[in-house]
């Protein structure tokens, strides 16, 4: 029971929705009625500027990372990464918001660093530098998607698996921007310190 209660535990803990909680009480409005609609931390830089933004992906960040630590308290390594991907799970599906959530990238980083932070800096690094010189956000995120079951399977093939996992569902949440980034129509990141 206890790994049902973890599993399901992960799950509510990423089901959070710190983007359209902390935009609501900055007095931003509704996070789903503004910018994209998402509740992940782009949009709230769009509404909010980058302070309240970089504020959401640590909270985000935090979630996934609890629940890795729980399942790494409950089952072990391979446990614990199965509970960071119902941590993602939930981010983008939640159970309070009809399962409309946000796109993963912020909980899958939370899952990096409490799992492998050498991991975590390698792909930190990338999304940097492909954001930063490309100015897409979601082109360093796929190239993220791509390396992290690489990684995963480095640490062990359990690990790797349940990063595959994870990478496919962030993946399909970004297929909207993929397309976008192949017809050319994706937007750049706005850097914004506060708005």
């Amino acid at each position: 029971m206890i790994y049902i209660f973890s599993i399901i535990g992960a799950y509510l803990l990423g089901s959070i929705p710190s983007g359209l909680l902390l935009t609501r009480l900055a007095g931003r409005g509704d996070l789903r009625q503004v910018g994209s609609g998402n509740i992940g931390a782009t949009n709230v830089m769009r509404v909010g500027g980058l302070r309240l933004a970089g504020l959401v992906w640590l909270l985000d960040m935090a979630k996934a990372v609890l629940a890795v630590l729980i399942g790494g308290a409950v089952g072990g390594d391979v446990f614990a990464a199965w509970c960071g991907f119902m941590a993602v799970i939930g981010h983008c599906f939640p159970v309070w918001l009809r399962f409309r959530g946000g796109k993963g990238i912020s909980c899958l980083f939370g899952v990096l660093l409490a799992t492998s932070p050498l991991a975590f800096a390698i792909c930190a690094i990338e999304w940097l530098v492909v954001a930063l010189t490309s100015g897409y956000s979601s082109l360093g995120a796929v190239i993220v998607f791509c390396l992290m079951p690489i990684l995963g399977f480095v640490i062990s093939a359990g690990t790797g698996v349940a990063f595959m996992a994870i990478a496919v569902v962030c993946l399909w949440r970004h297929r909207e921007n993929i397309a976008r980034l192949i017809g050319g129509t994706e937007s750049k990141i706005v850097w914004k310190w506060r708005k």
